[in-house]
Parts: C-alpha cells; structure tokens; sequence
C-alpha cells in the first residue's frame, strides 16, 4: 500500500511538472494545477514544495523568465511581447523581474547579455570569458528518460528521471546529470527534436520504462566550459561549430554531443548556471 501511495504521488507530481511546461502561456493558478494533481488545494502545494524544493510561483517564474532570456538573446521580439508571454501585465514589472534574476534590465541584456560575446566579429572575448579544451573521456553508462520537442523544455524531463529514480530507490549523492541531444535544433522542427535526459551511473542496471539504459561513446571530445543562463548557449553552440571547430583541425566524431549540469536552475541564479558541452571528435 505504501509504494502504490508512492507511486501515485510520484504520478501526479510529475504530470504537474509537465503541465507546466506545456502550458507555460496559460493561466497556472494554484487551483488549475490542483486540479491537474488531483490533491486537495489545501495540501497539495506543500507537497509540491516539499518533493521538487521550490514553489509552484518560482517555478513557473524560473521558467517564464528563462524563456524570456532566450528570446531576447536569438529573436527581434519586441520587449513588451516578451514581457506579456512572460506573464507580466507591464514592462516595469517585468524589468524589475528580470533584473533581480538575470543581474541586467531587458534591453542591456538583448545588448550585451553573456550570448553577445560569441556574435562579436573577432571572438576574442570568448576565449578570454570561455575556456574549450580536448579531453578523453571514458565510455559512460546512462540510465535516462527520453524528451521530445524543445530542448528549452527538457526539465520536465529531468523531473521524471528524478521522481522515478527516486521512488525506485536508485538516487545516489553522486550522480552526474547530463543531457544527450540527437538532432540539430536548425534542421529539425522543434517538436521532432529528439533527447536524452539522464544520469550516469557507475555500471549498467536493469530498469524498466520509462527508464531505460544508454551510453555515451568514449573518445576525444572539445569540452568548452559555459557559465550563464540555458537560453543563451545556442549562440556558444554557434561558435563552437562555426568559429572553434574549423580552426582545431579536428574532425567532428559520428557519435552526438552531450552537455553535464555541475548545478541547479533550482537554487542557482541565471547567470551562475554552470554546463559543460561535451563535442565529440575524431
């Protein structure tokens, strides 16, 4: 009876994750999403609180605002556009907001945010802001869930892994989180887009769905090291592939790049966000 109870509230909380990233230009009121769980609107935000360690407001905040940062950084949207699918009703609110979590207003951070250094035409500031090495990297044993559709949207991804990892008592203090990436998000339509969010672990084990086991290829890989905010790394992955690698003398592997998180959007600002990008080559 206690790991049906388990599971069920591992169900619902996972289907709010989810809702929430899905609807994120709807209305996510404590009561719609109440609804959505299937708890009592008087219990189930602690519950929420207590399973993913912040709010449902800064969740959804967190995620608005990071959104909001991307298009910034790689559309011409007007700011009060951005601002409204940010659910703000006015700029100044929304400045305010984004301010307090991105250290720069709207349209400094459109400017001179950490995605502009890689569109300057010399590029020297990114070797000055960003290190890029080559490393070998030993083959790697997964245990993942598949995402499909928006890389930007691959949290709620990585909030399934976790829950079921949890209910199936596989959490372990060590465990590294990495992101697989299949396809090139230029060609691909966003919805066919294709990724793994996952875990690595010490061996393989036996897991069942929507679990499954995977690998990261072993081999030389160009690691460049990225500080600031997700939305802003289409502009690294840019340069890594049209500046870096032409100039390496190295040959891309047939084997897809990886990312590894070394924090949380959780309990980490914007602008703190650590991630290296793993580039495989020959």
């Amino acid at each position: 009876m206690e790991q049906a109870t388990a599971d069920t509230y591992a169900s619902r909380l996972t289907r709010v994750s989810s809702y929430i990233h899905d609807h994120l230009d709807e209305e996510l009121s404590l009561d719609v999403l109440a609804g959505i769980a299937c708890l009592s609107p008087y219990h189930w935000h602690r519950i929420y609180h207590a399973h993913f360690g912040e709010t449902v407001a800064a969740t959804v905040r967190r995620l608005r605002l990071q959104r909001a940062a991307a298009h910034l950084a790689h559309t011409n949207m007007p700011i009060p556009k951005v601002a409204e699918r940010a659910g703000y009703d006015s700029q100044a609110s929304f400045t305010r907001a984004f301010s307090a979590a991105f250290g720069l207003p709207p349209a400094t951070y459109r400017e001179v945010g950490s995605h502009s250094v890689f569109k300057a035409p010399s590029h020297q500031g990114v070797h000055a802001m960003y290190e890029v090495g080559i490393t070998h990297v030993s083959p790697k044993s997964l245990i993942a869930v598949e995402h499909h559709g928006s890389y930007m949207a691959i949290g709620k991804s990585y909030d399934l892994l976790f829950t079921t990892l949890a209910q199936r008592g596989l959490i372990r203090p060590d465990l590294s989180m990495v992101g697989v990436y299949l396809d090139d998000p230029t060609s691909v339509p966003e919805a066919d887009l294709r990724s793994h969010a996952a875990v690595v672990v010490a061996e393989p084990a036996r897991v069942d769905a929507p679990l499954f086991t995977t690998s990261i290829q072993g081999g030389d890989y160009a690691v460049l090291k990225y500080k600031g905010p997700y939305g802003d790394m289409r502009a690294a992955y840019d340069w890594l592939y049209g500046q870096w690698l032409p100039s390496s003398g190295r040959d891309v592997a047939d084997a897809p790049v990886f990312e590894e998180y070394l924090n949380s959007p959780r309990d980490t600002p914007p602008t703190e966000l650590r991630t290296d990008i793993y580039l495989p080559l020959n």
